[in-house]
């Protein structure tokens, strides 16, 4: 994976940078450039020919994207060109304008970009909603497909989508056979070419594969359609041109190249951020790298430039580190469309036509469902890969929008309200009912609350729960009404904003709340559940309401997944901690039912088997090992433990049969450790942790020493990991060669 490199400072001599450059990043930069070209080749005259333009479109957007958008956009290792995503727009571009025309609106849609740049607006486009753009991305490759079916059998492709799937039948019935084999031949070769081993994998697939089978069909003679490209690649460079009419389809055709460039680029800028350490993209920036691409490739006659994510994720996993990676793409590209224009001659269209449409179907994403129908935007997908399909791309992005915005419309205004009744009644005899309200309260709610309230039987006692982040005046006048008619019956209603108020006055994350916030002094609704009536009922109260709270919002979500788990469990990790209550396993790992098989005590201590031994702590270890075979053994400790500071402070000063001085005596070790000059505590020491802190330190350590020494443990792959939690700050630190590391910056091996 790639790893950004500093590019100096900007005052720095140009011939200083070189120097650096050359001495430091030459080498990664210049092998993973190579790499990048030959991706590029294949796919940059597979994408002129699906879009109708003349196939050194492909070659010139390539060049422009590898040099101008690679020396001047704010995503160092984004390689940008030509790219499938705009291949539908281009294609109906070209039909209802010419090439001419496209190649202006092309600039003028870099022109738009570069003033998009500079107002600064560049993490606006990230506000479109992803379902949209993942389905518009589906139904681009949807259409490539069907297109390129047809010239998979030797023919053309239609204008429209439902012409190409009406003509598919008779298509297929006069293929060319010849033909069909070769693209057929494409498609299966880069299908098991990610089953090839790991060195043969170093080549890309595109490229192999239309070299082979250029290659079988020259030897062979087959006489197939093959790329038609000018003798003398600078009469490829066509000047734009403005329509004769149609300013409106004309203006509609920029902005729609402008709006799915720049999201194109933007996100696969992002995406470029993920893949590779230290990098960080200025994405105002790299709107004004891509327009002015853009305005210099619609100059020269080439396709729309974007960043293209399958070009880039390729350069940061051939180990690029500046932007000279990109610049140098598009310089071999270039020297290749000059010297070597003569091989892209030899390709079949059949073959680019297999090419593609593995392109296509690789667009259609089937975890971009899944993730869709968790998010209940399932809808949106499909309404946006449908329109995109069968309308245009345009109208299927516009009516993605459009359903989109009016779910998130209805998620803001809608509440849900329903009502529980039980078999139980309170001590006047009145039988108990809840009414739960959740979501926002308005006066759109207001009639369906009103149809659900006339269920609520007359003179019963309803606890009225409201979790709601908005109540609105007309919603307000209607309960209270409706709170003072159901009590004319003889019945009671008692209010409590068990879900949204005490999570608010917290400030603490929505899934868990301590019960100290459930506790309410002002009121003293009844808890739904009976509680027993004494004086100790206070007590009880934060575990009824807590466990209340749990019934109504917890176990919803949970039970389909602990379904799941009804038969067996399979857990990640033994988690063997304090008993401590500030030290909640599932909330610092934030993991669920099913993930930790927990095991706790006092200290974390591994106390030694036998007769004279403690038992437990084995017995769990053991079970995880054998009958669950968990992969990972975990020992955390924490800051200002009891347990190391009664250590500490002498256990042996305790009377001689105290269980705490008893239990301690496992943890002696540990003190050795820490007086003996244990690594740990001497850099903890430096660090300026306190020497509590540094014996339970030591403490993670030494219990893993005692845990590697079971025979069991010792015998299987079970790996250890020592674990230190910080109260006040919350962090998690993680044992590293005998120091503690924040989790979050342990690189993970093994």
């Amino acid at each position: 994976m790639g790893q950004l490199r500093p590019s100096g400072s900007a005052h720095a001599p140009p011939l200083g940078r070189a120097s650096r450059w050359l001495r430091h990043d030459a080498r990664f930069d210049l092998s993973a450039s190579l790499v990048v070209f030959l991706v590029a080749i294949p796919l940059s005259v597979g994408i002129a020919a699906a879009s109708g333009a003349p196939v050194m479109a492909g070659l010139i957007a390539a060049v422009v994207g590898g040099i101008v958008a690679g020396s001047l956009g704010g995503s160092p290792l984004q390689v940008s060109g030509p790219a499938a995503g705009l291949t539908v727009v281009v294609a109906e571009l070209v039909s209802q304008f010419g090439w001419a025309v496209t190649c202006a609106i092309t600039v003028l849609a870099g022109v738009l970009q570069l003033v998009l740049g500079a107002c600064r607006i560049g993490r606006a486009a990230l506000a479109i909603s992803p379902t949209v753009v993942h389905a518009m991305l589906a139904g681009i490759g949807v259409t490539i497909v069907l297109g390129q079916l047809h010239v998979l059998t030797g023919g053309a492709a239609e204008a429209s989508a439902w012409e190409n799937v009406r003509d598919l039948p008779a298509a297929v019935v006069g293929l060319n056979p010849a033909a069909a084999a070769l693209g057929l031949l494409v498609i299966g070769m880069l299908a098991l070419w990610p089953r090839m081993p790991a060195k043969l994998r170093g080549v890309p697939g595109p490229l192999v594969a239309i070299v082979l089978v250029t290659g079988a069909s020259l030897l062979l003679t087959v006489d197939v359609d093959r790329v038609a490209l000018p003798d003398d690649p600078l009469s490829a460079i066509h000047l734009p041109a403005l329509p004769d009419g149609q300013w409106f389809a004309f203006a509609v055709g920029v902005a729609t190249m402008t709006i799915i460039a720049s999201v194109e680029s933007l996100l696969s800028a992002v995406s470029v951020d993920k893949l590779a350490t230290g990098h960080r993209s200025d994405l105002n920036r790299e709107l004004v790298g891509q327009g002015s691409a853009n305005v210099v490739s619609g100059l020269l006659g080439g396709l729309p430039v974007t960043g293209v994510i399958v070009r880039s994720s390729t350069n940061v996993r051939a180990g690029a580190r500046t932007r000279a990676s990109a610049i140098l793409h598009g310089i071999w590209v270039l020297l290749f469309t000059v010297l070597l224009v003569g091989l892209v001659e030899q390709v079949p269209l059949a073959a680019l036509a297999g090419l593609l449409i593995v392109m296509g179907v690789k667009l259609v994403r089937l975890a971009d469902m899944a993730v869709a129908r968790k998010h209940s935007d399932l809808h949106v997908y499909l309404v946006t890969l449908a329109g995109v399909v069968l309308l245009d791309l345009l109208q299927g992005v516009l009516l993605g929008l459009a359903v989109s915005l009016l779910g998130m419309l209805r998620r803001v205004v809608w509440a849900r309200v329903r009502v529980r009744t039980g078999d139980d009644t309170d001590e006047d005899g009145r039988p108990r009912c809840a009414v739960i309200v959740e979501g926002t309260l308005s006066f759109l709610s207001v009639p369906r609350l009103s149809r659900v309230l006339t269920q609520v039987p007359d003179g019963s006692a309803v606890q009225l729960e409201l979790v709601v982040d908005y109540l609105d005046h007309a919603a307000y006048e209607h309960l209270s009404a409706w709170q003072r008619q159901h009590e004319g019956t003889g019945g009671t209603v008692a209010v409590d904003e068990i879900g949204a108020m005490p999570r608010q006055r917290s400030g603490l994350p929505r899934w868990f709340s301590p019960w100290s916030h459930w506790q309410d002094t002002e009121h003293e609704e009844r808890p739904l559940i009976p509680v027993p009536r004494s004086q100790h009922d206070h007590v009880l109260r934060p575990l009824v309401t807590g466990a209340q709270e749990y019934q109504r919002t917890g176990a919803p979500a949970l039970r389909p997944h602990l379904r799941k788990l009804a038969g067996s469990q399979q857990p990640h990790a033994v988690f063997l901690t304090c008993a401590d209550s500030r030290i909640v396993p599932n909330v610092i790992t934030a993991s669920g039912p099913g993930d930790l098989f927990t095991i706790r005590n006092v200290g974390n201590l591994v106390p030694d088997p036998g007769p004279v031994g403690d038992q437990s702590v084995h017995a769990g270890v053991l079970y995880a090992v054998r009958a669950l075979q968990v992969p990972t053994l975990v020992v955390c400790g924490h800051s200002r433990c009891g347990g190391m500071a009664a250590l500490l402070a002498d256990r042996r000063t305790m009377p001689e049969n105290d269980p705490m001085g008893q239990w301690l005596r496992w943890g002696e070790p540990s003190l050795d450790a820490l007086r003996a000059g244990h690594p740990i505590a001497e850099h903890a020491a430096e660090a300026g942790w306190s020497e509590v802190d540094q014996l339970a330190m030591v403490n993670v350590a030494v219990q893993l020493e005692k845990l590697r020494a079971i025979p069991e443990v010792a015998a299987s792959d079970i790996r250890l990991v020592g674990l230190f939690f910080d109260i006040p700050s919350g962090a998690l630190l993680m044992l590293d060669n005998d120091r503690l590391a924040p989790l979050a910056d342990t690189a993970l091996t093994g």
